[in-house]
């Protein structure tokens, strides 16, 4: 009888996966943000310290998802 499925000539595209490590360093970074204003709110300079770990990990996380979007456009990165 032959086959009866409709292929189409286009790929299908999913949608992008967050990798794990941009999702652990967003984590860091809502938790070092809360840290920072917990810190200031009680009167502690060391919530200076939180927020540099809050802008690291943003850039991280930032960087991560970047990566990851041209590893599923270009193929994979190496390196």
């Amino acid at each position: 009888m032959g086959d009866t499925v409709r292929r189409s000539s286009v790929p299908r595209q999913e949608p992008p996966v967050m990798p794990r490590i941009a999702l652990y360093t967003l984590v860091v970074c809502v938790l070092s943000v809360t840290a920072a204003v917990v810190s200031f709110v009680q009167g502690s300079w060391l919530g200076i310290v939180w927020v540099l770990l809050a802008g690291l990990s943003s850039n991280m996380t930032w960087y991560y998802v970047k990566r990851a979007r041209a590893a599923a456009q270009d193929g994979p990165v190496t390196g």
